[in-house]
């Protein structure tokens, strides 16, 4: 196991920044998963972590060992690909002791090597076969084992899971978090895919344009999102956005006017100053729908039903659609209006430069003086 420190890495192609001042700090042991849109330099950084790529500006520590100048090898990194990259002509035993091989060690630690990681991988019964003749969980197992049986420090992952099919992502995923719960390794995982990221991941680093958004778990990043690129790039379906006039209020936090809702009070720190125009943030499953009698309120343009919840989308006049969840069977209907309103407490608020207005603080109740003894 290794720890793994970057400090303010840049990387530039020509004139074209793509990884911007990029600081972390990963402990030994640790499940980190890179996560952000396409080109948002996610691939990129893990490339640099690995010595596939050279750092522009900056500092990569490994085990506070300076590490900008070394090949991947002397890195003691392992990498795994999108694609498996398995030499079809070779079975998965001489796939997977391919690169003991090139590093020349004796046969008796290649066989061991090899039948160990066969084990922990679940292949024992499978070394003699060819890759034509494995599924693609199968097939992503031995490009993983190929990467595990040199024992790197660390275990790099770029999208492995984009080639197979929904059932074998899931099985895939499973595999990939109980193998990291066995050796302990440290490990960083990049993916499009936020459930991937949410159910694999100790912290999550949000990547926007080469710079970091938020680096957190998975539970602070949906609960209390940094910026609204992280509240509406975290949760699916995404968080909802309202443009909302809000004013600070000294006693109760600061008061939102929310069209077609009406005034709210939000136990939010907003700036003191006059009224300012912000956005709301409310996710699906804290919007509170209620059945319009008076033929007012937002038309339900459509409801998906997925079993044990159901998901009502909305059409409010600037085109733009709110999603609001509810149990299944839900009562509500296409065609039909109704009404929303929503959990203050769940609120979130953003400035104008996207950045989250942070919670209230609270006050500590004072305690009672106490009367002299006679």
């Amino acid at each position: 196991m290794a720890g793994l420190t970057l400090e303010r890495v840049n990387k530039r192609f020509g004139s074209t920044q793509v990884i911007d001042d990029v600081s972390m700090q990963i402990d030994n042991g640790e499940f980190i998963v890179f996560v952000g849109p396409s080109g948002c330099g996610k691939s990129t950084l893990l490339r640099l972590i690995a010595g596939l790529e050279s750092i522009t500006h900056g500092d990569l520590m490994i085990d506070d060992q300076r590490v900008n100048n070394l090949t991947p090898p002397e890195r003691g990194i392992g990498m795994v690909f999108q694609s498996y990259a398995l030499y079809p002509h070779m079975s998965v035993y001489d796939n997977i002791a391919f690169g003991l091989k090139l590093a020349k060690q004796d046969k008796q630690t290649v066989d061991e090597r090899v039948r160990q990681t066969a084990r922990i991988l679940q292949l024992d019964e499978l070394l003699e076969r060819l890759p034509k003749a494995l599924s693609g969980g199968q097939r992503q197992r031995v490009a993983i084992g190929r990467a595990m049986a040199r024992e790197p420090k660390i275990l790099l992952f770029d999208e492995p899971l984009s080639n197979l099919d929904a059932a074998l992502r899931v099985q895939t995923r499973n595999e990939i978090a109980r193998l990291h719960e066995r050796l302990g390794s440290t490990m960083i995982y990049v993916t499009h895919d936020q459930v991937e990221a949410m159910t694999l991941a100790d912290r999550i680093v949000v990547l926007n344009a080469g710079h970091v958004e938020q680096i957190g778990t998975p539970r602070e990043l949906y609960e209390r999102p940094a910026s609204r690129f992280v509240a509406g790039f975290i949760g699916s379906p995404k968080m909802n956005f309202i443009q909302v006039t809000a004013e600070a209020d000294a006693e109760q936090g600061c008061r939102v006017e929310i069209p077609a809702v009406g005034q709210r009070t939000l136990p939010l720190a907003l700036s003191a100053g006059g009224p300012s125009e912000t956005t709301l943030g409310v996710r699906p499953e804290h919007l509170i729908p209620t059945a319009s009698e008076s033929g007012e309120g937002l038309e339900i343009v459509n409801v998906e039903y997925l079993g044990s919840e159901a998901y009502l989308y909305m059409e409010r006049d600037d085109g733009e659609l709110l999603v609001c969840r509810t149990q299944a069977p839900s009562p509500f209907r296409r065609g039909q209006r109704v009404t929303l309103d929503f959990d203050p407490t769940h609120a979130h608020l953003f400035d104008r430069d996207g950045r989250a207005v942070p919670p209230r603080a609270r006050r500590e109740a004072r305690p009672e003086p106490q009367g002299a003894d006679s």
